[in-house]
């Protein structure tokens, strides 16, 4: 039985569609994207993976802050 990760299958549909032209996407496409966006951000947000995608992201931030002072 095959069966399908959805945060994988968001994830392959935003690379998708960030690949397309940017003048060729209407405000309804621009919109969709940006609901299946925050939609693969919560699917990942409770993962290992995501935990790790945080604290990164906290670090830098952090030398960013400390960097400006």
């Amino acid at each position: 039985m095959l069966t399908i990760n959805v945060a994988v299958l968001l994830a392959v549909i935003v690379f998708i569609r960030l690949r397309r032209r940017t003048h060729a996407r209407s405000r309804f496409d621009e919109k969709m994207t940006v609901v299946i966006v925050l939609a693969l951000g919560v699917l990942l947000a409770p993962t290992p993976v995501g935990q790790g995608i945080l604290n990164v992201l906290g670090q830098l931030a952090s030398s960013v802050t400390q960097g400006t002072q």
